[in-house]
Order: C-alpha cells, then structure tokens, then sequence
C-alpha cells in the first residue's frame, strides 16, 4: 500500500482535507499549529495510506512540530506528496511548494480556499500554475468538500501521478557547491534525493546536519558550504547562503504570481479587517474579550447548562437508581453487591455524568472560537500583557485548549518556535483549570454561590491564569533569564464555523470525559467504595471506621488550616491525582449521595463559603493529573522538570489556600 504524505502552511485546511480523504477525524482549529505531529489515515478509496505532517512554511524548522516533517521526508520517503496551498496567500505558500517539488517524488498541489480569495477579489489561474510548475494543480474548498473528489481521484493509483521535473538554477556558484555535496553524498544508500539533500545542507537546515552527521563524516561538507559562502561574499551576492537561495526561490515565485494572479478587483477593505479594526484594538480589544469570556461562563453554567444539568441529574437519581434498585432487588442481588451498584457505581459516576451538559456547551463555544479565526486575535490580544511576563501571545492559545484538557495543550505547545517558551508553557499549562476541575467547580458553587456561579467559575479559571502569568515572570528572570522571545503569529480570516465541523470538534473534546467516566472515574469509584465499605474489623464497618477514613485521616491535619482538614476532604486528594474528576465521585460515595440534592446539603454542612473558596483553590493548583504529568515527562524529557512540575504546584496550592482561608478569617469572613 502506497504512502502519501499531505504538507502545507499552517492554517490552509490541510487537515480538513485529510479527514474528508480517510473518513477520519483528526482535530482541526482555525488557527496555525493545530497539528503537532503526524496523523495517518486510509484513503477512502483504499488506494493508499494518507499522512498528515504538521503545518510548516519552510523545510528549514523552527519548532519541534515542524522538524517532524524533514525528519518524515527523510526516513520514511513517501510514494507522493500532496501539496495544500492558499489561494489567497499564493506568493507565501510557493517558498513549501517549492522545496518540495526539489524534494523530486510526484506532486499533486491543491489549490484550496478559491473561496477566500475570490471574497478578496483575488483571481487564481490555476492552468497557468499547472503549466508553470509542471504538475497537477486541483482547485478546491476543503472546508465544504468542494473539489476534494479530484484528489481522492488523483490519488487512486499513485503511480500515475506525473514525475516531477522541477529545476530551479541557483547559479553557477551554488550549483557546483550542489555537485560536489551531490558526490560526497553518493555512498549514502538511505537518502531520498541527493539535489535535495544538498540543497537543505546549503541552507543550514538542523535536521538534515544531524541525519548527515550520523551517516558520514560532514566535514569535507562544511568545507564546500563554506567556500561557497565566501565565494558569494567576494561578488558580493549576498551576505549569506541560505539568503541567496530564497533570494532565487522569491524572484521564481514572483514571476509565477505574476502571471498566474489577477489581482486587479482586490478589495482594499473586507469584512476581517473592519473586524479586526474593533476586535484586536489596543483599547477595545481586551474588554471585549473578557466580556465574550463572561458571557461564555454565563451560557454555560447558568442559562443553558444548569438547566440541563439538572434534568440529567433527576434521571439518573430518580428512574436510573430507583429501576437498578427494582432490578436487583428482583434478581435477589446481596447487599454487597446492590450497595456497590447503587452507591458506588451510579452515586460516584452518576455524581460526575450530571455535569457533562456544561462540558459539552463549553466545548463547543471555544470550538466556534477556534473554527471562526478570533483564537488566533485573542493571542495578539493578550500578547503585551503576556510579554510583560516573560512569553509571547502565541502560549495564550495552548492556555485556552488547557480549558478542555491539558494533556493535549501541553502537546499544542509545541508549535511554539523557542525552546524557553515551549517549556515554560508547557510547565505552566497545568495551572489552566481544565474540565476535569470543572465538576467540583459547579458543585461548590451552587452550595455557597448559586446567585453568582458563572462569577465564581469565571475568577477560578481567572485564577489559573494570574498564577501561571505570575510564576512565568518569576521562571523567566531566574530559570529563563538568559533567553529571549520573539511573538509571530498568521491571522486567518474570519469564517462562519460549519455545524458539521463544530459537532464533531465538540465532541473530540468532549468524548474524552465521557471515556475518563467509564473508565478511570468507575474504576475509581469501585476502589474508594470498596475502601468506604471496608475497615479493619471487615465489611459494612461504619464509614468513620473504614479504610478510606483511616487514610484521609492521615492527610487531615495537613488540611487543617486550608479550613478543610477532615478525613473526608483528605481522602478526595490523593485519587484527584488519577483524575481530577474522581474528586466529586468520591464525595458522593463519602457522604451518601446518590443525587447532586443531597451531596449539596452534605457539603453545606461540612465547608463554609471561605473553606469552599480555599478548596476550589487547591484544587485548581495541586498536583496535576497523571496523564498531564505523563505528557510533561515526555514533552521535557526530563524528569527533573516533571518533578519540578510537581512540587511547585503543590507547594504553590498549599500556599494560596492558606492565604485564602486565613486571610478571610482575619476579615471576619469565616
């Protein structure tokens, strides 16, 4: 089965296109480093594989994400390639299509988002392309399906795809820099391309060093780039190697344009600039953003989502638990065995499944954020207060994916260009409450806040984000001081999201929840019931006796002045680790609760309202989840960060609820 890789700029629907090939579904966000590493599907035709590579604007890498692409085309060398470019940004997407078809393996360019530029009144020929690059060039609108039934046709049978021919004379210097790195390169039987190769080498490209470093001796090939970077110098052709290659490959591409663009009716003000007039203003841009913050917190947690969580919670406390109990009682189950059931299993996992209405509603506005381009401006929006603090605009985006799930906002960091950033991203990221957090968020809320839950949500997630800004500034002076951060961020334009694509983006994200609650959160549930049930003199002890009372009591003097230091409090810690989710689970098994009514009452008269702020507090900044520190350990590879992950946000959570509770007791707020 043939091999055909998909590359691209970020942001020019690479990724859409791949799921309407494979009848896959990979996430996909209106804004650049979406994919971070490669995804592979099966043609729907099964006339090969499909593979997509992370977006990139050049074969020379600047972040981890788009070295996987060189690192691809060198190892694995795919049958073709299928080269997606923007219609309206056609000059900049050329500098890839080139050095592609250099690469030498048939090419098949898709000429996507004709509908972005005719709306900018920006004509492409593609026939003249075609003609000009010698290969196959496919108008279509990914995001709508439109011209993607060509592709799939093109790509039926690899083999039929034309050869590529392609080229470009970089001058007699170069050139014969190129053929003699061509003849050392001669006894390397694994490379793709020698021209190619040759070329990257020219160009400083770090990945192809490397995989060259491990495979011969490259000093007789530095030799020849330097002499050829002097040579250059001495006819003062350029001041460097790599400036005089894209010096060649521009004046190509300009000449291209320039007879397959019509930009004669261009439009000199459409509807993203007039937005981005009010929605980036250094004045308006800002308020405006916290106000759509507030609004989503308000939709979710209050005009639409309590009602719905409410309806979900009479079903699964009324004619779930009340049918389970018939059934059992019917069957002749032990007691055992209808406690667990009933108490365990639905009271821990129903006590989290009542919440995911308000998951999903939240999902699915950050999707329409994402799918309609504003991500993209919230990151320039907040790239001046976040530079204040030691990074630049573009961490703000993993920042808001953390509000989902912090496992995949910590692999999105990657698409952050400096290595100071990406990790400090990357150790901040956990201090995002995600949905996880959520579920313990509402409950305490709706105890000790109900007229003002969506305030009290909005300032938990505000929280994250003031902590992670504060601590950034502190890592930068003294872990980072020595490194700088450049802000480089591609606007797209602003789109309408499509319901298709939302419903299925929302339910990506969501459906990992749903997967943590028939997974992790029942097995938890199941282990802190057994421990509930179970004591020292055996079973159906009373639960102040039991195992998980013996050892929350261990935590409890700990807790005591964070206002919470109760076995019970102490014994939803430690499981929170496995998941965060498992937080609420285990409440409902501690105090009987089978229905949100009745662990609400329970709670009331076990926290105060400033013991409840103290407890959404340290459960926003404790120790992240076991999957995110799984993520840290391998995004760092360092076990010295990962600990260190570790131990300041637990240090850090410590600290701020008893500032919290003991500051509040000073205010007479207790």
């Amino acid at each position: 089965m043939s091999s055909i890789a998909l590359l691209g700029n970020p942001n020019t629907g690479k990724t859409s296109l791949f799921n309407t090939l494979t009848s896959s579904y990979e996430y996909v966000g209106n804004w650049a480093g979406v994919t971070v590493e490669k995804k592979v599907g099966d043609l729907k035709n099964g006339a090969g594989t499909l593979i997509d590579l992370p977006g990139i604007y050049s074969l020379h890498p600047l972040s981890r994400d788009e070295g996987v692409a060189t690192q691809y085309l060198l190892e694995e060398s795919p049958e073709a390639l299928v080269n997606i470019v923007d219609a309206s940004q056609l000059e900049r997407n050329l500098l890839l299509t080139v050095q592609l078809l250099e690469y030498g393996r048939p090419t098949v360019i898709g000429l996507n988002m004709i509908d972005v530029a005719k709306a900018r009144g920006i004509k492409v020929h593609p026939d003249v392309l075609q003609t000009r690059l010698g290969i196959n060039v496919l108008p279509l609108v990914a995001r709508t399906g439109k011209g993607t039934s060509q592709v799939l046709s093109m790509l039926e049978n690899s083999a039929n795809i034309p050869a590529v021919t392609f080229k470009l004379d970089y001058g007699i210097i170069v050139e014969q820099a190129v053929s003699s790195i061509e003849q050392e390169l001669s006894h390397i039987a694994d490379l793709p391309d020698h021209r190619w190769v040759a070329l990257q080498f020219l160009e400083q490209n770090p990945v192809i060093m490397q995989f060259l470093k491990d495979r011969t001796d490259i000093n007789q090939l530095l030799a020849i780039r330097e002499n050829c970077q002097n040579e250059l110098q001495n006819k003062k052709l350029a001041l460097t190697l790599p400036q005089w290659i894209r010096s060649i490959r521009t004046d190509y591409i300009r000449s291209i344009c320039k007879d397959a663009l019509d930009t004669s009716g261009i439009k000199p003000h459409n509807l993203t600039e007039r937005l981005d007039s009010i929605l980036t203003n250094r004045f308006l841009g800002l308020p405006l953003f916290l106000a759509f913050m507030y609004v989503l917190f308000k939709t979710t947690f209050e005009w639409v989502g309590a009602p719905l969580s409410d309806l979900l919670d009479g079903l699964i406390s009324g004619p779930i638990s009340s049918g389970t109990t018939s059934f059992l009682d019917t069957v002749g189950a032990s007691e055992f065995i209808h406690a667990l059931i009933v108490d365990g299993i639905i009271g821990g996992v129903g006590g989290v499944i009542v919440f995911v209405p308000q998951i999903f509603i939240l999902f699915l506005i950050i999707s329409f954020v994402e799918d309609s381009g504003y991500m993209a401006r919230v990151s320039l929006v907040m790239d001046s207060i976040m530079e204040r603090m030691g990074l630049n605009g573009k961490a703000f985006i993993p920042f808001i994916i953390g509000f989902g799930c912090n496992v995949p906002a910590i692999m999105a960091a990657r698409s952050i260009e400096q290595p100071k950033d990406r990790m400090l991203t990357t150790l901040l990221l956990p201090l995002m409450s995600c949905s996880a957090r959520l579920p313990v968020y509402l409950l305490f809320a709706a105890v000790f806040f109900p007229q003002n839950q969506a305030a009290v949500i909005m300032t938990m997630y505000a929280l994250g984000i003031v902590f992670a800004l504060l601590l950034c500034k502190i890592f930068s002076k003294y872990l980072f001081k020595n490194e700088s951060s450049v802000f480089v961020i591609e606007l797209p334009p602003y789109r309408m999201p499509q319901l298709k694509s939302l419903s299925r983006n929302t339910w990506e994200k969501g459906k990992g929840f749903l997967r943590k609650a028939g997974s992790i959160i029942l097995a938890g549930s199941v282990i802190i019931w057994v421990m509930s049930y179970a004591g020292p003199t055996g079973f159906n002890v009373d639960m102040n006796n039991s195992f998980l009372a013996k050892f929350g009591g261990l935590v409890a003097p700990l807790l005591q002045p964070l206002g919470f230091g109760n076995w019970q409090a102490g014994s939803t810690l430690v499981p929170g680790f496995l998941a965060k989710e498992v937080v609420v689970s285990t409440m409902n098994i501690i105090y009987h609760a089978p229905e949100t009514a009745g662990l609400q009452a329970q709670i009331a008269q076990t926290f105060t309202p400033l013991s409840s702020v103290s407890f959404m507090a340290f459960i926003l900044l404790y120790t992240p989840c076991l999957a995110t520190v799984g993520v840290i350990k391998k995004e760092t590879a360092s076990w010295k960060w990962t600990l260190f992950s570790i131990g300041y946000a637990v240090a850090l959570a410590y600290v701020v609820s008893l500032v919290i509770y003991q500051g509040g007791r000073l205010l007479g707020w207790a």
